[in-house]
């Protein structure tokens, strides 16, 4: 049985309509990852033989005020599924981020470049990665820029404030591959088929800027909306965010015969499926 740990969230919800076989799936109602108590009762209850971890706390501005609370879910809550899945010889599955890193290569990264995450939130899921090692049997897989249905995200953001304004102004210095979370599904899926281990880079191919992202929305949406170019420091949000965190993903293709979609094509898809369940 795989456990998917979070399974409400954006990325929870279509693993758990991916992946094969029988799934069960929990979010805080029944496990409190911040909990060793909690985590082990449920997964020695359940027995599962893989858990992949979407539980995060994903406010990257609201992590440099709450740090604690960054630290407990994103890094030490991961300790706690290590822990229990060592013990009842599970593989853990532990996404995690582009903000590992600071953006300053100039290049995408690869999986063992240096990290160094400029931000709180990005401090605390490096946490989580170390976590996760603990348990020898673990599968890393760093991604970014996710979309999807049934969650908070950057699509659903600019599609909302179409309908409130004409002119909106997007960063244009932060560069990267916006991901959709059914194509990152697909990829956990069969990494977990393939029995690939370690870590691995996984994002849609392609790269483009947040101001190009939101051009490609509103084009593919035909939504008439002005979209005015700005900078990281014009924006002066409270987190440093990574200017160029691109994900080289060749190992992905390498090891597993795996190569996501390129992201306009992603984006056109995910927004012809959302489009029915909006007329319902």
């Amino acid at each position: 049985m795989i456990l998917v740990v979070g399974a409400k969230g954006m990325l929870g919800q279509d693993l758990m309509r991916v992946l094969p076989g029988d799934v069960r799936g929990v979010d805080i109602e029944e496990i409190d990852i911040t909990s060793p108590e909690s985590v082990r009762r449920v997964l020695l209850t359940l027995k599962p033989r893989v858990v992949v971890n979407c539980a995060a706390y994903t406010d990257v501005d609201g992590c440099e005020t709450n740090v604690d609370l960054a630290m407990r879910v994103n890094g030490e809550g991961v300790g706690h599924l290590a822990v229990a899945t060592r013990e009842i010889g599970a593989l853990l599955v532990q996404v995690s981020t582009d903000y590992v890193f600071d953006g300053t290569k100039g290049a995408p990264y690869v999986e063992d470049d240096r990290v160094n995450p400029l931000s709180v939130y990005g401090k605390s899921k490096l946490l989580g990665e170390k976590k996760a090692r603990e348990n020898p049997d673990h599968l890393i897989v760093r991604t970014q820029w996710l979309y999807g249905h049934g969650g908070k995200n950057f699509v659903e953001t600019m599609l909302r404030l179409a309908g409130e304004r004409t002119e909106i102004a997007v960063v244009d210095d932060q560069i990267g591959s916006p991901t959709w979370t059914v194509d990152l599904s697909l990829v956990i899926t069969e990494l977990i088929e393939n029995n690939c281990r370690g870590t691995y880079h996984a994002a849609n191919r392609g790269i483009c800027s947040w101001y190009e992202f939101a051009g490609a929305i509103f084009a593919e949406a035909g939504v008439g909306m002005t979209v005015r170019p700005q900078s990281t420091e014009e924006l002066g949000r409270p987190a440093p965010r990574p200017l160029y965190s691109v994900l080289d993903c060749d190992k992905l293709t390498h090891d597993a015969g795996l190569e996501l979609e390129e992201w306009r094509e992603a984006l056109k898809n995910y927004l012809e499926k959302r489009r029915p369940a909006r007329k319902s």
